[in-house]
């Protein structure tokens, strides 16, 4: 249920899994207490054999013979095997600097998407060239199957996170699809495929695959903050040399690497005094000579409302002198040369500004190569960043997955402690002691141990699914636990010694809880092995999960109701008979 109200883009996007789940659970409870019941009473009969049949009685004979011989050594050293137990999760959680961290996979399809970027006011005819030269690359490869190309401006929605970008002169894509049998050599493909849009010279060309979870602007990011143009632009260029020297990245992005060039005007404020032209008058004149002023609006018949707009012949800025074509009035109404109070000055200027939290910054960007892990690339360049000596008043913050992971997994961690928390109430209740409740959550810490191997072993990294996937096993191994702790107190009631029903109840409930684990792995198996790069960490995390807290939990669990067995009294013979 925690799943379920997840905030944030993360967990709209995962909030169908949940509520999928949550309502398959509830259907299944209504079966197990009406439809189950009502056929049982038809098909099995009273000259059924009480221990089952001969696969079941093979099954509890070799329980007999190997589970009850472990489960009386554990509970003849129960502190050794509560050390060890304790051991194996702490050592586990070694591991996860081992496994990495990621946010979300690619998406695995057939797609990609190549991003042309021409210098920032290059015309559609410079921005075409470059996409048609990236057109007559993918002609020649037999592995695509067709192309599709936007000029000007981004393509249509074409994945359900890849939304069209503004329109813009310099801006080119070319969404391409390989045919299905060359999808396993994809990432051999795109890597000859950059190499060779590498060498177009005048533009720069991006090639990447979609994919999952939230839009991410890029993989690698890191925001610089502070007011002076001028040394955000000296940071940005250190920021992209340290991100250029780590192994794994590509296609850095530093918005002021590209600067325009502008005209500004010197107006001899002392000349133009002289001669009566008030400044206003100067800038009046320059906006309706270059790009015009509204002198009004016009309505049509059909109610469409035009504006407009008064602009004075353009001049020949391609030509020396253009200045003198424009005059200003003098407050006498002489027409003056502008070129005669004012100088055009050639300035630098920024080709993109941004804030954050309403405060100047710029972000630094970068994608990653094929087989590198983006959370161990960010953390190099993070310890880079630590040796940088930043001016007073600049900092240097992780934006990109970094920042989208630490938003989504807040959330996560939030659904855990709500899972717990509800968990512990639920067994409050049930147990009405704070012992028997300690015991049955005492298994989680093997199931989180069984999750973090099977990731390790199958190389899959920490990603939100998989962190999803830790938060359902919470609940499906605490389910086991409470079926033997619950036994063990029944039997305690009618009489039975501590150890005595800790022994029974290790052995008659080990082969339902055997099923009840092989009916979820064989479930999750086909989840587990469709190569799914969202959903597949997911079902690996919770069979991983399943093994050892089935395996273990039935040692641990007994060993720590030894150690801190509930107050349970037993029932009077009277009562028990009835």
């Amino acid at each position: 249920l925690p799943l379920m109200f997840l905030p944030g883009m993360a967990g709209k996007y995962m909030r169908s899994l949940p509520s999928t789940v949550t309502f398959t659970v509830l259907g299944s409870l209504f079966v197990a207490l009406t439809i189950i019941p009502f056929l049982s009473g038809l098909i099995f009969k009273d000259k059924n054999h009480p221990e089952g049949n001969p696969a079941l009685r093979a099954m509890n004979r070799a329980i007999e013979f190997t589970y009850s011989k472990l489960l009386g050594w554990a509970l003849s050293n129960p502190y050794k095997t509560a050390i060890g137990a304790g051991i194996l999760f702490l050592s586990s959680l070694l591991i996860v600097k081992a496994i990495g961290f990621s946010l979300f996979p690619r998406a695995g399809i057939p797609q990609f998407l190549i991003t042309v970027e021409t210098p920032r006011g290059s015309s559609l005819a410079e921005t075409d060239k470059a996409v048609r030269f990236v057109e007559s690359v993918l002609l020649t490869r037999p592995e695509v199957k067709y192309f599709m190309s936007n000029i000007g401006k981004g393509n249509p929605m074409i994945f359900y996170n890849s939304f069209q970008k503004s329109g813009q002169s310099s801006l080119g894509e070319i969404m391409c699809e390989i045919k299905q049998e060359h999808l396993g050599e994809m990432e051999t493909f795109l890597k000859h495929l950059r190499d060779t849009l590498n060498t177009y010279p005048g533009a720069r060309i991006f090639v990447n695959e979609f994919e999952n979870g939230m839009p991410v602007d890029a993989p690698v990011a890191f925001r610089i903050i502070g007011n002076n143009l001028d040394t955000l632009n000296m940071l940005a260029g250190r920021m992209e040399n340290l991100i250029r020297r780590t192994e794994g990245t590509i296609y850095i992005k530093n918005p002021l690497s590209q600067s325009l060039t502008g005209i500004r005007l010197e107006v001899n404020r002392e000349k133009a005094g002289m001669l009566g032209v008030p400044s206003a008058e100067i800038g009046r004149t320059v906006r309706l000579a270059l790009s015009g002023m509204e002198a009004g609006r016009i309505r049509t018949p059909e109610g469409k409302e035009y504006r407009i707009m008064l602009k004075q012949s353009a001049p020949l800025k391609d030509e020396p002198g253009w200045l003198s074509s424009i005059y200003v009035h003098s407050l006498s109404g002489a027409a003056i040369p502008l070129s005669h109070i004012a100088t055009p000055l050639f300035r630098k200027s920024p080709t993109l500004i941004q804030h954050y939290n309403r405060e100047r910054s710029i972000t630094v960007a970068s994608s990653v190569k094929e087989g590198y892990n983006t959370d161990r690339i960010a953390k190099q360049i993070i310890s880079e960043i630590r040796k940088l000596k930043l001016p007073e008043g600049y900092r240097i913050i992780p934006a990109g997955e970094i920042e989208s992971r630490r938003e989504s997994f807040k959330g996560i961690w939030s659904a855990v402690l709500i899972a717990v928390f509800g968990i512990f109430i639920i067994l409050l209740i049930e147990f009405r002691t704070f012992k028997g409740t300690f015991v049955v959550l005492s298994v989680i810490p093997l199931g989180i141990t069984g999750g973090l191997l099977m990731l390790l072993l199958t190389g899959n990294t920490l990603s939100f699914a998989a962190a999803v996937g830790f938060v359902a096993l919470i609940g499906i191994e605490i389910k086991n636990s409470i079926l033997l702790v619950d036994f063990t107190n029944h039997l305690r009631e009618q009489g039975e010694p501590l150890d005595s029903a800790i022994q029974k109840a290790g052995e008659i409930r080990f082969l339902p809880v055997i099923l009840t684990t092989l009916t979820a792995v064989g479930g999750l198996m086909p989840v587990a092995l469709s190569g799914s790069a969202l959903y597949s960490p997911l079902a690996l995390v919770i069979i991983g999960g399943l093994i050892t807290s089935t395996l273990l939990a039935r040692l641990v669990t007994p060993v720590m109701y030894k150690l801190i067995p509930p107050d349970v009294k037993p029932k009077e013979t009277d009562e028990i008979h009835t």
